[in-house]
Formats: C-alpha cells, structure tokens, sequence
C-alpha cells in the first residue's frame, strides 16, 4: 500500500433490474428495500463503504433516462437511510457520470465510479468515450463534494486505436488531466481477475489509491494486497460467487476477515 493510505475495503449492492429495463419484475419498493438490507450486511461485516449500481438493467444503455435515474435516487436514498455512517457509491451503468452525480448530490454520497472517464474505449455498448472536463465541471456546479472513482482499461471492453495505449499511461492521465480521486482496475469481464502486471504498472504510475475492482477471492487477496490499496467487491459475496442476487452474509464476513489479514501484512 502507497504510504499513509488507510487500505478500504467496498461493497457493491448490485440492484435488481429497475422500472422500465427489460427484465424488470419487483417494484422498486421491494428493490430499494432489498439494497438497504445487503448495506446492513456489510456494514456489519466491517466494510468501509459501499456503491450501488444498477447491476440487474443489462443490457445498458451509454446514458440512462429519467425512470432509471429515479428508481436509483430512491433505492440509494434506503440505502443512505440504513446506513447514513457508511461511505456510500453510486454507479450508473454503462457509464453515466452526469446521472451518478445527480444521484449522489441527491442523497449525499461521497464518490461516483465512472468506467470510462478518459479516452475512449469500443464496448457492448458501442463507443463510449470519456466526459471528465463535463463531468468535473457538474462536480463543481454541485458543490465539489462528490469524487470520481475512475476504472482503467475498463472490463467488457477495448481500446479504441492501435496499438493500445498501456494501462499505466491511462491511469497517469486518469489522475493527472481527469482528476480521480481513485484508479480502479478490473479483469477482462464481471469476476474475473485483474493481470497483476497490469496493475502492479498502474500501481506505480500515480499517487491516488488504486483499488481492485474485480475477480479478487479470498485466496488472491495476499498477493493483490502487494499492488493495490484496496478492494472494490461484488462476485465474491454471492452465494454462488455469480454477480447479481443478495449479498450472503457468510461469505461477506469471510471475504472481510481475509481482507483485513491480508492488507495488514501489506
């Protein structure tokens, strides 16, 4: 862990699928209800901070509508409500800074993550490219209170242009011209693991915390612990270790105790 850098341990609340996505079923009552009880859970379980995100609305959409930026509003609202010590996130997937800011000024969260902040990346959701001049300056309008968690070389995607440009080299502008407060790597897809080369070279190229935000288990946590300050996790505590679903409190608390020995020894 860089020095001076407490490491920070974060849960993400995946939401089931909100009113107007394609696999919507329960009312966002039930929903906003459902994230409140998994925030407890981890809370409980000694974790840092959590970030909601509305996991159950694939396929996504570059930008969301009104619908989606309410039922987030008030499902992270419950979430606030239940815990209004904890450190809390939002992200709107695919990658809407502008409502994730909305959002979190709304009900006072404390950072957005924002899978493509800078450059430009080709996903499944065709080309999304970065807006962090726009999103900072509504950071701003908003009061400047809300920081900007950042991925590099974000899962479910590729670089646009050839060669690509290295991760590191992403992350250094990332912090420097895209002001993150924090770097977030990611493997390849949702739960799997980060290439440690990979992150080891964004580890060195800034001075932020950078965090790992996928594929980490209890048993690669010791060697990801030598390249990261932290852990950003959702797969792990499932049931199933599968995204999506409620948090299981017995794998929650497992994945804390091994996070915590492992960091420690860092």
């Amino acid at each position: 862990m860089k020095p001076g850098i407490v490491p920070k341990l974060t849960g993400v609340i995946h939401l089931a699928a909100l009113p107007g996505s394609p696999r919507a079923t329960a009312a966002i009552s039930a929903v906003a209800a459902d994230a409140a009880d998994d925030a407890r859970v981890l809370e409980a379980a000694g974790y840092d901070a959590v970030i909601v995100e509305n996991f159950g609305d694939a396929p996504f959409l570059p930008r969301v509508g009104a619908v989606t930026v309410s039922a987030m509003t008030l499902a992270t609202a419950r979430v606030r409500d239940a815990c209004p010590h904890l450190p809390l996130g939002v992200n709107v997937l695919r990658n809407d800074a502008a409502a994730a800011l909305a959002v979190a000024a709304v009900v006072g969260a404390e950072f957005i993550r924002v899978n493509v902040h800078v450059g430009a990346r080709v996903t499944d959701q065709g080309l999304i490219e970065g807006e962090a001049g726009l999103t900072l300056r509504a950071q701003r309008v908003l009061g400047g209170l809300v920081s900007v968690w950042a991925d590099v070389d974000v899962k479910h995607s590729v670089a646009l242009g050839t060669p690509p440009r290295p991760a590191a080299l992403e992350a250094a502008d990332a912090e420097q011209r895209g002001l993150a407060a924090a770097i977030l790597v990611t493997g390849e897809g949702t739960g799997r693991g980060v290439d440690e080369g990979k992150l080891r070279d964004v580890y060195d190229a800034v001075s932020v915390p950078v965090y790992v935000a996928s594929g980490a288990t209890v048993e690669s946590l010791r060697s990801l612990a030598a390249a990261s300050d932290g852990v950003v996790v959702g797969s792990a505590l499932r049931r199933d270790g599968r995204p999506g679903g409620r948090v299981d409190p017995d794998r929650a608390r497992e994945f804390a105790r091994a996070f915590r020995e492992a960091y420690s020894r860092s």
